[in-house]
């Protein structure tokens, strides 16, 4: 392929982040590695079934990298100007769109001249789909930094089939009316044919506002446009390779390494987990401090549990996040300082990120999980440890604001901001009837492996295409094995 005439797809992926990590060998030369998360795994089979091609940033300024295959996908980098990242990715993406789609947790910034670079890199991508996209293709855009792109895209290429999906969660009218450029993005979003979000209530957001603020007549989940098309809306929760945690967890070397992890932290009673990225809205700090509250109080012990709390590093040279990192280090530092003993910490706190395979290992040794954001649009972590837990114990603490708290309905559910209230479901988890956890994790395991993410992605795909008969093209769905 050439950088000026890309082969032509019949399925198009458009995502901030091409599916691949560039990597350095130590000889020097460079490769690539496919890129941990959900996402790659739900949309790679379905690339495959299709001969698709995947549109993203491959996430280092100033890099002009021609079109290329990487294990099978076909691959169509979008370079981006230091300068962009900064004011498109760090700037409107994250300090902008991020906070103010979770509930301003963290006060979000209108610069114009972040805007500016927002509505630059979308027209950008979505001209990179225009050339790569075969007549009549679908193309199937995603999450927030990418929502102007169906309606440039739809300009530029009107036979398209165009599909949107949020992974974040989308606000309510009272805060996003906030944005300066509010309608700007509706429209933006109008130019699919679905727009995608994780729960019925977003979607429900997103055609009240249409209404509201664009004018379009709505009924129900769509919106009717002047030009005679129908947008509709829907909620379509994702979800993990509920197969591939389940067979990583009975590997004999992931269950190995989960009884030396129990080991090599003393052999405890009970073992506490986290595992978040490094982010103001997961709500670490405040789940942290209500462990160390419980220590404190003597409801539990130091010799009887440990709290493991993996926070992947995140968006270090934004300073909302720097000034979380360095919180969530004294917090630490202060309960492992008064509550610890030698060979004893409170918290044993890594700040790094781990392969599956570690964290799988993790999910096995730890009998609760707390899983607490203050907001999030899903949050997969909780889905991978029901995955793992396959001899149906272990207990899930699920913030009620998660994404997955609509479907893990056994977890214990709890308000984050509720500091009591967390505490008190820490104690009733820790001191759960063995047979009740067992109840409530069959049920959510039932839950994980009837939605995957396999599912999730062709229920997607069938809702987008459902109409076809009058577009031609329809898009297969992923070879299940």
């Amino acid at each position: 392929m050439s950088q000026n005439s890309p082969a032509k797809a019949d399925l198009v992926i458009v995502a901030n982040r091409l599916p691949v990590d560039r990597v350095v060998e130590p000889d020097g030369t460079v490769g690539w590695r496919r890129s941990p998360g959900g996402l790659v795994a739900a949309i790679e089979p379905v690339m495959r079934a299709n001969e698709g091609a995947w549109i993203g940033w491959p996430g280092s300024a100033e890099t002009e990298i021609e079109p290329f295959v990487e294990d099978g996908m076909s691959l169509v980098p979008v370079a981006l100007t230091a300068q962009e990242v900064e004011e498109f990715y760090e700037g409107f993406s994250n300090a902008t769109l991020w906070p103010l789609y979770h509930d301003v947790v963290a006060k979000p910034e209108f610069h114009r001249e972040w805007w500016d670079a927002y509505v630059t890199v979308n027209r950008r991508f979505a001209e990179r789909a225009a050339e790569v996209a075969a007549d009549g293709a679908t193309v199937w855009v995603h999450d927030y930094q990418m929502q102007l792109v169906p309606a440039m895209l739809r300009e530029l290429r009107p036979d398209l089939r165009i599909g949107f999906f949020l992974h974040i969660p989308f606000p309510p009218a009272e805060l996003f009316s906030q944005l300066p450029w509010r309608r700007q993005i509706l429209e933006g979003l109008l130019g699919a044919d679905l727009v995608g979000f994780q729960l019925p209530g977003a979607a429900q957001n997103f055609v009240r506002l249409v209404r509201q603020r664009v004018g379009h007549k709505t009924h129900r989940d769509n919106v009717y446009l002047p030009d005679g098309r129908v947008v509709q809306a829907g909620a379509f929760p994702i979800s993990i390779d509920t197969a591939g945690f389940e067979e990583l967890a009975r590997t004999p070397a992931v269950v190995q390494r989960a009884a030396e992890i129990r080991d090599q932290l003393g052999n405890p009673r009970r073992i506490l987990l986290g595992v978040d990225r490094l982010d103001y809205t997961k709500g670490i700090y405040a789940r942290l401090r209500a462990f160390g509250e419980l220590l404190t109080d003597g409801v539990i012990d130091v010799e009887d549990a440990v709290f493991v709390q993996v926070a992947t590093p995140s968006r270090e040279r934004v300073n909302q996040y720097r000034v979380l990192r360095d919180d969530i280090d004294r917090l630490v530092g202060r309960i492992n300082g008064d509550l610890g003993r030698i060979g004893r910490p409170a918290i044993s706190y890594l700040h790094s990120s781990y392969p599956r395979e570690e964290m799988a290992a993790l999910y096995l040794a730890a009998d609760i999980m707390m899983v607490t954001p203050l907001r999030d649009g899903m949050n997969l972590v909780a889905k991978e440890y029901v995955a793992c837990r396959l001899a149906d114990d272990g207990a899930l603490v699920l913030s009620e604001f998660a994404g997955a708290a609509d479907e893990l309905r056994q977890a214990y559910l709890i308000n984050p901001y509720d500091i009591n209230g967390m505490k008190a479901a820490m104690v009733d988890a820790l001191n759960a009837d063995p047979k009740d956890l067992g109840k409530r994790m069959r049920a959510m395991r039932k839950t994980v492996a009837e939605h995957d993410v396999t599912a999730w992605a062709d229920r997607f795909l069938a809702a987008l295409n459902a109409d076809l008969r009058t577009h031609g093209k329809t898009v297969r769905p992923a070879k299940r094995s």
